[in-house]
């Protein structure tokens, strides 16, 4: 059976837009994946330390029959083959950042994934996006994104130009 799922995307460096069309692609070549919609890109300031690059950010929803952490696994494995290297360093700059947000109505809270992702309420570069996408969604907890969305700053939140948004799957 397929599943609804939401995914983050995030990068700040080695041409971030580049990066975050590279992953969509990968994305859409997974088995048993297809994209539904993706959001505009959006530069938003950096997470944590502030002497990096700004981000540039998108949501994607898929419909997938890929497990939680089996797509994990595979989204991780597009986050290394375009050069990320996990540090230490909770929120430095990175090529590629790939988070599962939600996975259908599900709750998950095992050692190596949490869904709905932690913090992903407080994250004006993840609500804005998924918002545009999918303004009627809930959150697990029955809440839905129209109102986690009044209370959000956009902290410098910018859509980039649409000409460089455009990603059409295969």
């Amino acid at each position: 059976m397929s599943t609804l799922a939401f995914i983050g995307l995030g990068s700040n460096l080695a041409t971030p837009v580049d990066q975050i069309m590279q992953a969509l692609a990968a994305i859409a070549a997974l088995p048993n994946t297809r994209i539904e919609h993706t959001s505009s890109l959006y530069a938003s300031r950096p997470m944590g330390p502030q002497d990096q690059p700004d981000y540039v950010n998108a949501v994607v929803s898929i419909q997938t029959t890929l497990s939680p952490l089996a797509l994990l696994d595979a989204l991780q494995k597009i986050e290394l083959e375009q050069g990320r290297v996990r540090k230490a360093e909770q929120w430095g700059p990175r090529t590629l950042d790939l988070d599962i947000l939600l996975y259908g109505d599900e709750i998950i809270d095992e050692p190596r994934l949490r869904v709905p992702h932690y913090g992903m309420k407080e994250r004006e570069f993840v609500l804005i996006p998924l918002f545009e996408i999918s303004p009627e969604i809930r959150f697990p907890c029955g809440e839905s994104i129209s109102v986690a969305i009044q209370n959000i700053q956009r902290n410098g939140l910018s859509k980039l130009p649409e000409h460089s948004t455009q990603f059409v799957p295969n």
